[in-house]
């Protein structure tokens, strides 16, 4: 008895071998130690905060002596002007920017990538405390926060949310269902019909567009989420959509049944989502996360839903989303027709 329970143990071993389904037991704890090492630690330089202010604004000459003064505690920047300082907040190399507020003359707006959080604090009490040393306790040098991604948290996250659908579907679904009608010899019965393979292919591309929109569109209906600019919004979900439905239809020809295709699956799931998701968090992943496709996709919606961004300061993103899914297309139309793994 115990023997025939090794041997089944060893023969359920091997098949896992052979479909790779044991890589992911390697992978995903080996993906995520390296993710999380790319995000930022705590260094010599974690109390230091980075402020972005404007040249040639005439700041208070006494916040300025203050600062200087507080060289160990507050590292300044000088930016030309406040889009520089925009860009340079968005890719965490400044944790704050000082310029004019319009509500109130004479004083000061910070402008923040996230209200609520602990870099915001830091920075609202550490010139709290300077002023307070240098001035007594006069009216605020800072009286407005405006954080750069508005919203509450359940609108901040939601770019991460259509991004987990829009590759749920392109590397776990759409390969899985490719791969399960090539090992069922279910593709070669259908290609001996009248059905060509651009047909075939064209029909598993709209499926999966379909499936991917269905979903983004239920979750804005069950959290009532209503994104600024409807057209570009639409317009790069639709490209999204096509790029990696493209893309999971291509995994599911290079396996030859469906726990490779899962197992492939997962491998480029992870590093799509990861790094994309957690690169509002971490330096480092924001200097990675440019080289992978899914940001392609993330930054646009992010932009768009948080930022009332506009896809005229976004074309590169979406030609290059086009070009990738046409590209990941011809590929399984190459396949398709040489009979890959069937």
């Amino acid at each position: 008895m115990i023997r025939n329970i090794f041997i089944l143990t060893f023969n359920d071993l091997a098949i896992a071998l052979k479909n790779k389904t044991i890589y992911l037991v390697l992978f995903i704890p080996f993906f995520v130690f390296i993710s999380l090492t790319l995000i930022d630690k705590p260094d010599e330089d974690t109390g230091k905060i980075k402020i972005g202010l404007i040249q040639n604004y005439p700041y208070a000459a006494k916040m300025l002596e203050s600062i200087n003064l507080a060289d160990k505690l507050i590292d300044i920047t000088w930016l030309k002007n406040q889009e520089k300082g925009l860009g340079l907040l968005k890719e965490h190399k400044i944790d704050g920017m000082l310029f004019n507020n319009n509500k109130e003359p004479g004083s000061l707006a910070l402008v923040v990538l996230k209200k609520e959080s602990v870099h915001t604090l830091a920075i609202v009490e550490s010139f709290s405390a300077l002023q307070k040393a240098s001035e007594g306790n006069p009216v605020s040098w800072i009286t407005d926060i405006k954080p750069l991604h508005e919203g509450g948290i359940q609108r901040q996250t939601l770019p991460t949310w259509i991004l987990m659908l829009v590759l749920l579907v392109g590397f776990i679904i759409l390969p899985a269902q490719v791969a399960e009608e090539k090992e069922k010899n279910l593709l070669l019965a259908l290609l001996q019909t009248p059905i060509h393979e651009v047909q075939w292919l064209v029909a598993k591309l709209i499926m999966g567009m379909a499936l991917i929109i269905t979903a983004v569109l239920l979750l804005h209906l069950l959290g009532q989420f209503g994104p600024v600019n409807f057209f570009d919004y639409i317009v790069f979900i639709i490209a999204g959509s096509f790029c990696f439905s493209a893309f999971g239809i291509f995994l599911g020809f290079l396996c030859r049944n469906q726990a490779s295709a899962r197992a492939l699956g997962v491998i480029f799931y992870l590093p799509m989502l990861l790094p994309s998701a957690l690169s509002d968090v971490s330096q480092k992943l924001t200097s990675v996360a440019p080289f992978l496709p899914s940001y392609q996709m993330y930054m646009p919606l992010q932009s768009i839903l948080l930022e009332d961004g506009s896809i005229v300061n976004m074309p590169s993103e979406l030609i290059y989303l086009v070009i990738l899914g046409s590209l990941m297309f011809y590929l399984s139309y190459w396949l398709i027709k040489r009979r890959w793994l069937m």
